[in-house]
């Protein structure tokens, strides 16, 4: 039960809204014009704000008393004032709530202990929202993971050579069963593994985000993406040291446009399979640019699996010193965990996937690799208006397929088997 003391900290508060557009990726509209917000700030709740007291508790009891708030079927807002920093353990909100919104303002900075010891074996993620529909996460916040003690652990095998303390790492925030979520204009930095996780939510915005951890972060995708649909990934700047947006099973109509990545491991569908059944569908990746990354756009299964991804486009791309451009790879192989000694056919199908105007430098030979399997392949690859030169004066660059079927017009450098 929160105290009558706490309750006395509520404020109603109109803000207003002329310079924010809150409608929804989709065009269903979240707040609308002259939105009156009752306001809950964490400093109200015993916030210190001075990133060495531990504020868990403080954002704990303010998230109670947001999420149970009664406002007419309009917007609870819990507010994190700038110019402070709130030290956080790892901390779960969970709804349902009784507002028709959730608003997350972050205008200050959220940093995690500088420990490895706090999260346990069984704790796999630092900041988690979950069953909260139409959240708003937004503001010019900072989320700082502070991930480099984590990421020694991937330094130190054990006596079987294998990372298991680089596997325990949380990730820095997960949203789960978040359908209508917006997030907008943060500064995500440093996690100890993947930045943002989106799992089983629909109708999804995010946009104006800046990820950043270094290129040798080991795992710091900046965007994962599994079980959710029709999200909408926009303007933002990604930088890591892995994926800047991995597209994972379950997925379905998937818009990411506008993103400049790298460093990184480039924008990936996958990798999809490893031993079970995954699906992606209807991904449309847009006007986006990579520069000294280790892959540009991927496509990457396992083998043993089964399942699909169809219906992918790459239109209007640009390289700049990427290794691996245009990659399909059906044979990946995860490299933190033990392979197997027998690799089986791919069944994960490849297919109707479309490389439309795209161009840049590589830094490899090999610009355009289409390493399909040998048993199912991939079918309907479909390449017309690529040029894809070496990032290294005088040295020419190739391409490679194997079981690929397709066209191919208007593309440099050639792909055999696709004419």
């Amino acid at each position: 039960m929160v105290s009558s003391l706490l309750l006395m900290h509520w404020s109603t508060t109109a803000y207003s809204l002329e310079n924010i557009d809150y409608s929804s990726a989709f065009g269903n509209e979240i707040l609308g014009e002259g939105t009156t917000t009752t306001a809950f700030d964490v400093m109200d709740y015993g916030a210190a704000g001075n990133g060495q007291t531990d504020d868990s508790q403080a954002f704990n009891k303010a998230w109670k008393d947001v999420c149970g708030a009664s406002t007419n079927q309009e917007v609870a807002t819990l507010q994190v004032p700038p110019g402070k920093t709130f030290l956080l353990g790892p901390v779960a909100f969970q709804g349902p709530c009784m507002a028709n919104t959730i608003h997350f303002q972050l205008q200050g900075t959220l940093i995690a202990p500088q420990s490895t010891s706090w999260a346990g074996d069984a704790l796999d993620t630092w900041i988690q929202f979950s069953g909260i529909h139409n959240l708003i996460f937004d503001g010019d916040g900072k989320i700082d993971g502070q991930g480099s003690f984590w990421w020694q652990s991937c330094k130190k095998k054990t006596i079987f050579g294998t990372f298991w303390s680089c596997q325990h790492r949380p990730r820095a925030l997960h949203f789960h069963n978040c359908n209508g979520l917006r997030l907008e204009g943060l500064t995500h930095l440093n996690s100890p593994r993947s930045h943002i996780s989106i799992n089983a939510c629909q109708d999804v915005s995010i946009s104006n985000l800046n990820i950043i951890a270094p290129e040798d972060s080991p795992n710091t995708d900046g965007i994962d993406i599994s079980a959710s649909s029709n999200v909408n990934i926009q303007d933002s700047r990604i930088g890591t040291g892995d994926d800047c947006v991995a597209i994972n099973g379950g997925s379905s109509f998937i818009n990411i446009t506008g993103v400049d990545c790298g460093p990184g491991h480039g924008i990936s569908i996958g990798s999809l399979g490893d031993g079970a059944y995954d699906t992606v569908q209807d991904v449309h990746v847009k006007n986006c640019n990579l520069k000294n990354t280790q892959n540009g756009v991927r496509i990457k299964t396992f083998q043993d699996a089964s399942g699909f991804a169809t219906n992918i486009s790459f239109e209007h791309i640009g390289f700049d010193n990427v290794r691996n451009p245009i990659i399909i790879d059906q044979f990946y192989q995860d490299k933190s965990k033990n392979s197997k000694e027998i690799l089986k056919a791919a069944v994960i199908e490849v297919s109707h996937v479309t490389y439309s105007d795209i161009h840049g430098t590589s830094a490899s030979d090999r610009a355009i690799d289409l390493s399909c399997d040998d048993v199912v392949g991939c079918s309907n690859i479909v390449m017309h208006n690529i040029n894809i030169t070496s990032a290294v004066p005088g040295q020419n660059v190739y391409g490679f397929c194997n079981n690929t079927r397709g066209t191919a017009t208007s593309i440099q450098p050639e792909v055999s088997c696709l004419f």
